[in-house]
């Protein structure tokens, strides 16, 4: 190759990388919600009014016999209620009490704006998703012709204050004679003896995960001449916009969509396309429904000895709606009950997603592979409490799994040792036989029969890699554990790309050595193919997650240790026996 033509190879290979680093840069990273007034972004400040959507005739189930939705028209209100943790920022609309905003200040949007948090709930401005609850029924409020109810309270603002450790709030409604209370219990999320970075991390026993659940808890006190009857219902809606927490650049997207519990299936999900075609209705014995999204769960989670009636529906906007409704509270006159849920919204944590309630933790989608990828988590994350960076974690991992591998592919490595020893042998043959393929077939299937090789044990190991490859992958799309992990250097968070594509164009170089030490395909066709190999894996690479890549590097450097030390033991035996 003249020096010509390697000049324009290397520069268009630098063009090349810098414009992908520039597409990158331009359209690689999530937008950042638009501005919002600066007063509502204040705390100090008197928060601005903010009006809801007028609920529709779908927002309120009824608990007739049929269970046919009933018309429930609303008015709009104008001030909402601002609720305010360690690690929820959320508002309450008066005009039924549904919560229609929350965000996670814990989980910034953006890894370069911690300023920023994440918003799971919005109600019209970037998407509609809310979490709606009420009383519905022959004399539940959310169910009257009149509209949902306006509730009162106390203040428009509140906040976990330092060293409180639970926050309540009440809202509070009378009608005919009956005094509600809607009761939202917050607890503190963050433990003060752990340093900002720590809880920044999330360092086990500095966060606890059971601050992102919201109790709601209705109390009646029924004061009037006759009994009252409701069901409680809740349920969360949703249009059908994108997942905002998708990190994912080549359109590899988590299940977006429904779920919920099931006797016999305890993690059932209920796609946005089949609630197109036919809503759902089932009854349950205690059970959750959630919506999921990447990273990201809300769930309501009702009372584990009630039987509930779970269903799916959308209403005239096109929204989807999932939810349950509970069985009939009766009040006698004079006297007082209580009914209650709860609300999770916060990050897909399984440990504690399964200890609230049975299948939630199943949330934590790894696909068909689970069986691999639970395994696999479990296994990261003690190592990750010994080590406390993901990054080394992954390492380690990959070693362990490289030597609980090593036997196997230890047997590959010197089939394709033995292969390699022999190309002279095979070169003299394909000169004998020319192409006369039959007999040239004949003969070298009577070469390794002799010298005692498999011509497949070269692909074995790959073979038996992909399955824990996949399910990896999955281990690091899906865990929330990941987001916005940083390893060191430019490796600012393990669950996206690498953005200067680094290593990926490094395992693409040690993917190139590891070829060089295996034997030539003899076919010419078969050995072009193999020459391209690297160059399309790492194509394929430069949009994975910098933690799976980390993996493939790690591994293709041991695995070439490995064969070369094997290699090396073979041709020295062969020259011996040679000599």
């Amino acid at each position: 190759m003249d020096i010509k033509r390697s000049i324009l190879i290397v520069a268009l290979a630098i063009v090349s990388y810098l414009m992908v680093l520039q597409w990158n840069q331009d359209y690689g990273q999530a937008a950042l919600p638009p501005t919002q007034n600066p007063v509502a972004q204040s705390s100090n400040q008197a928060l601005p009014d903010a009006p809801s959507a007028t609920a529709t005739s779908d927002d309120v189930p009824s608990a007739t016999a049929e269970g046919e939705a009933q018309i429930a028209p609303s008015a709009v209100s104008n001030a909402l209620i601002r609720v305010k943790t360690d690690v929820l920022d959320l508002a309450i609309d008066p005009r039924g009490g549904d919560i229609v905003q929350l965000s996670l200040p814990q989980y910034p949007r953006r890894q370069d704006r911690p300023d920023v948090p994440f918003q799971l709930f919005d109600n019209g401005g970037e998407l509609t998703y809310l979490a709606q609850s009420g009383l519905t029924g022959a004399n539940g409020p959310d169910a009257r012709s009149s509209g949902r109810p306006l509730f009162n309270s106390a203040q428009r603002s509140y906040e976990l204050a330092e060293g409180q450790n639970q926050l309540v709030v009440d809202l509070t409604y009378s009608d005919a004679g009956v005094n509600y209370i809607k009761r939202f219990t917050f607890k503190r999320g963050l433990d003060a003896s752990c340093s900002p970075k720590e809880q920044q991390l999330k360092k086990p026993g500095c966060v606890d995960p059971s601050a992102y659940q919201v109790e709601v808890r209705y109390l009646i006190d029924n004061q009037s001449g006759a009994t009252w009857n409701g069901n409680l219902f809740a349920q969360l809606k949703r249009d059908a916009s994108g997942d905002p927490s998708s990190t994912t650049a080549t359109g590899t997207a988590t299940y977006l969509g429904a779920a919920m519990w099931k006797p016999d299936s305890p993690y059932t999900k209920v796609k946005m396309k089949d609630i197109d075609k036919a809503p759902l209705k089932e009854t349950v014995q205690g059970g959750w429904v959630a919506w999921l999204q990447h990273y990201f769960v809300t769930a309501w989670v009702p009372a584990k000895d009630t039987t509930n009636v779970v269903q799916t529906r959308k209403d005239a906007q096109g929204n989807y709606i999932i939810g349950f409704t509970g069985p009939t509270v009766t009040v006698a006159p004079g006297a007082k009950a209580e009914t209650s849920a709860i609300l999770y919204a916060g990050p897909k944590i399984q440990k504690y997603l399964g200890e609230l309630s049975h299948g939630l933790e199943l949330t934590v989608d790894y696909g068909v592979l689970w069986f691999l990828a639970q395994p696999i988590f479990w296994l990261l994350q003690h190592i990750h409490s010994l080590l406390g960076n993901w990054g080394w974690s992954i390492i380690v991992l990959t070693i362990i799994i490289k030597m609980a591998f090593f036997p196997l592919s230890a047997a590959s490595y010197r089939s394709m040792a033995r292969m390699r020893a022999v190309s002279p042998k095979m070169a003299a043959l394909k000169e004998q036989f020319g192409d006369d393929r039959q007999k040239m077939s004949q003969a070298m299937m009577e070469l390794y029969k002799k010298e005692k090789i498999n011509p497949l044990g070269g692909c074995l190991p790959i073979v038996v890699q992909m399955p824990v490859f996949l399910a990896l992958y999955w281990t690091l799309l899906e865990s929330v554990e990941m987001r916005q992990a940083p390893w060191m250097f430019w490796i600012t968070d393990l669950s996206i790309k690498d953005p200067f594509f680094i290593l990926p164009i490094i395992m693409g170089a040690t993917m190139f050595i590891q070829q060089q030490l295996n034997p030539t395909p003899p076919d010419p066709m078969q050995a072009k193919v193999m020459k391209l190999m690297p160059i399309i894996f790492t194509f394929f690479f430069l949009w994975f997650p910098a933690g799976l890549v980390l993996y493939w590097v790690v591994n293709n450097c041991l695995s070439i240790a490995q064969q070369w030390y094997i290699t090396r033991q073979i041709e020295a035996r062969t020259k011996k026996a040679e000599a």
